[in-house]
């Protein structure tokens, strides 16, 4: 509700600034500008949504959900049984694998790969099928208390063929 204030304040300070004889084409350049940059601040701070796949037992996963929602991702938990299936649905090798696959923005996380990389994944928007920290680093987010940073592990970049390179390690 706060937005939609501060937009028709600038609104109307813009159209108060242009002054009554001019109120014509440079009123609406005002408003257009005002109200396009409030749109995209918006969506800037808007967050896609994140589909998390999770074996029924697995905690660790539990942890790395919080992780996101922390940083202002909404997670939606599926507890699956078949996560192979899940995993070969979505492109991750048995080398690629972890425990939990979420799906954000079109793209696949394996495993427990840290908030910073998933934001600088859905900023850059490589051309890559996602991002995995292979099997369970003992250092990363959910496997360790919170607040924590990772430590001693890569997440790797992987490609629709498997092939996987270093995206940031820890």
């Amino acid at each position: 509700m706060n937005i939609y204030k501060n937009i028709a304040a600038v609104l109307v300070a813009g159209l108060l600034a242009v002054g009554c004889s001019n109120a014509g084409d440079s009123a609406n350049t005002t408003t257009g500008t005002s109200a396009t940059l409030a749109a995209e601040s918006a969506t800037a701070s808007a967050k896609p949504k994140v589909v998390m796949y999770k074996p029924p037992t697995c905690e660790c996963c539990t942890g790395w959900a919080a992780h996101l929602r922390k940083a202002g991702f909404s997670v939606d938990v599926k507890k699956f049984e078949d996560m192979n299936g899940i995993k070969t649905k979505f492109g991750v090798t048995e080398k690629l694998a972890s425990c939990h696959t979420a799906i954000v923005d079109g793209y696949v996380i394996e495993g427990h790969v840290p908030v910073a990389d998933v934001e600088r994944l859905l900023k850059e928007r490589p051309d890559i099928v996602g991002l995995t920290a292979p099997g369970m680093p003992m250092k990363s987010p959910g496997m360790q208390a919170a607040g924590l940073p990772p430590q001693g592990y890569a997440v790797l970049a992987f490609d629709r063929a498997g092939n996987s390179t270093i995206y940031h390690q820890y």
